[in-house]
């Protein structure tokens, strides 16, 4: 369709009469049309039709991010910070990922800078720690813990402030580009990350990133969960897949928009995470957790 026919169906919305089955046309012509849309959003003085006009700018954006989620499921996955990016982009449609790669690739060159070489990865970790919660500061949002901001990477990296997911996201984010063993882990209730070699020369650890980096033994962890009075399962303590993780982190969104008592956007967060557990993963899926951001 040429620009002039766009705008002319997009003024038929103000026809009661037609408007369903306008509406329909433009979400199959789907994306393309938000300019469109904004455009006359801006040029009607009528709050009616520009909320009309807001409803379908968000169905098509939605739409549009349900897509873009299934790609990356269909792709492997092996994209982290694209899954996060995507989560991010329910409630910032105009996050770019490439402002979140630079903010990412700052704080890498930062940890880099203190890395020599045959470090010991005790060391490696304090050097992430360093930056991380010393020089810029991250640390949980105890405020505001069920904000959804807490589960957008974008508004993390600008407050510095997140639940235990987004906080270990940026570390494990950081500790990937500098080639590190860390792995995110489904703990129950509280998600850390965990260092390993393959040649187990090193005893692997744990890394509360919501407790500013704090480095957990095995036992700890056994002790942790002893204490929530749940069976001992190798999920707790072995690296979860990326899938896992963004999963975990609409779980939290989901829960956020629930507590602030925002029933559509929990559904919708809802459709977001049946995308994602569609593949066969269920045996791999952790344990029931108990209610709790994390």
């Amino acid at each position: 369709m040429t620009n002039k026919e766009i705008k002319a169906l997009i003024s038929l919305l103000d026809d009661p009469e037609v408007a369903p089955q306008i509406q329909e046309k433009i979400q199959t012509l789907g994306e393309s049309l938000i300019p469109f849309l904004e455009e006359s959003w801006e040029e009607t003085l009528d709050s009616q039709q520009q909320q009309r006009l807001e409803d379908l700018i968000h169905k098509l954006q939605f739409e549009g991010l349900q897509q873009r989620l299934r790609v990356w499921r269909d792709s492997g996955s092996e994209n982290l910070i694209e899954g996060m990016w995507l989560l991010n982009s329910y409630q910032y449609p105009d996050a770019d990922l490439q402002v979140l790669n630079r903010a990412i690739e700052q704080l890498r060159f930062e940890v880099w800078t203190l890395l020599k070489p045959e470090m010991h990865p005790a060391d490696q970790v304090q050097a992430l720690n360093y930056v991380l919660f010393k020089a810029h500061k991250f640390a949980a949002n105890t405020q505001n813990f069920h904000s959804p901001a807490n589960s957008m990477l974008q508004r993390v990296l600008e407050t510095r402030r997140g639940n235990p997911l987004t906080l270990c996201v940026i570390y494990l984010l950081v500790a990937q580009r500098l080639n590190l063993p860390i792995y995110g882990v489904n703990l129950p209730n509280l998600f850390v990350l965990t260092y390993r070699l393959d040649d187990l020369a090193v005893e692997p650890f744990y890394i509360n990133c919501y407790n500013r980096g704090l480095v957990l033994s095995r036992t700890d962890i056994e002790h942790y969960v002893a204490q929530l009075n749940l069976t001992p399962n190798d999920i707790f303590y072995e690296p979860c897949s990326h899938v896992d993780i963004v999963r975990r982190a609409l779980r939290n969104l989901q829960l956020s928009f629930e507590k602030l008592q925002e029933p559509a956007k929990a559904a919708e967060v809802n459709k977001l995470l049946a995308i994602l557990t569609e593949e066969p993963s269920a045996a791999t899926e952790a344990p029931s957790e108990p209610e709790g951001e994390e």
